[in-house]
């Protein structure tokens, strides 16, 4: 199995608190870790833990990061020879803190995309239409403007099904893909004070694949173009942490994809995928199982 990932690759610095401080109190750090993260960072690394081959595109690595970045995957099954590791490039990171099933994120990616737009400096690169072309199936990240419609363009080009995040129903991306996969928070940002369930229709008819609108730990929607709308209710599992949950998700329907599960199997199976995530932190040094996830699975059939 031959996985292609285009998007965000950084470096996530994360702090796992006792509890989250209010304003001037003081909080013990029980445990931090810098490790490869982002979008798709994260999602590479949990498709080789499922036995996937991955080749990841995307981000440059900066200086402060490539060493990092090449250890990590060094005896995992994550191709980096698409990646640019530009040493006049600091490098993107982002600081997590994190207290069981809360998270407050902060970065510059602010930073990083104006520069783009306004200065034209882009420290991503553009997609390989030849490994596209080769690929089982590919996960085109919504962050890279026409760079990653271009992705999902040749993914059509050369008939290679992809899943996408967090993008806006009357999209390229969204009416292409085999698998969109909506966050509470991408409806936010999209069309605000819109729920679930009424954006649930606007995506799935304006798409020929698979639309899933996720809900955190809560019950959420699926559905195509003229069916009826389905639900799932997530497993049940102590949640050590959510750092990685919906990049978690994101892959398993990427393995599901590429290994041509049913609707309600890959819904199954990346559920399965995100409950393993958090149980454990931080998810680069237990990322999900096979084995894991199809016991979570039998438990809860």
């Amino acid at each position: 199995m031959k996985i292609y990932l285009y998007g965000m690759i950084c470096i996530t610095n994360s702090f796992k608190l006792n509890a989250f401080p209010t304003p001037d109190e003081y909080s013990e750090i029980e445990q931090m870790y810098r490790f490869p993260g982002g979008e798709t960072g994260t999602c590479g690394t949990v498709l080789s833990s499922l036995g996937a081959d991955v080749i990841m595109d995307g981000t440059h690595i900066g200086k402060n990061s490539e060493q990092l970045v090449k250890d990590f995957y060094r005896n995992r099954s994550v191709d980096l020879s698409l990646l640019t590791f530009d040493g006049s490039f600091e490098g993107l990171e982002d600081y997590v803190i994190i207290s069981g099933s809360e998270r407050t994120p902060m970065g510059t990616f602010g930073h990083f995309f104006s520069d783009a737009f306004k200065n034209n400096i882009r420290h991503w690169n553009k997609p390989r239409e030849d490994i596209i072309a080769e690929c089982d199936a590919a996960a085109v990240d919504d962050c890279f403007w026409e760079d990653s419609e271009l992705a999902a363009g040749l993914c059509v080009k050369h008939g290679r099904p992809y899943v996408t995040i967090d993008c806006r129903y009357d999209g390229y991306l969204h009416k292409h893909s085999a698998v969109s996969v909506i966050s509470g928070e991408g409806i936010e940002n999209f069309y605000k004070g819109s729920t679930r369930k009424e954006m649930m229709e606007y995506y799935k008819e304006n798409s020929e694949g698979l639309t899933i609108i996720t809900n955190g730990g809560n019950k959420f929607y699926y559905g195509r173009k003229g069916q009826p709308v389905k639900s799932f209710m997530p497993f049940r599992v102590k949640v050590e942490s959510t750092l990685g949950a919906g990049d978690t998700f994101k892959a398993g329907c990427t393995y599901a994809l590429a290994a041509g599960m049913s609707d309600d199997e890959l819904v199954r199976f990346a559920s399965g995928c995100a409950a393993a995530a958090v149980s454990h932190y931080p998810i680069q040094l237990a990322p999900p199982t096979l084995e894991e996830i199809n016991d979570l699975i039998l438990k809860n059939a």
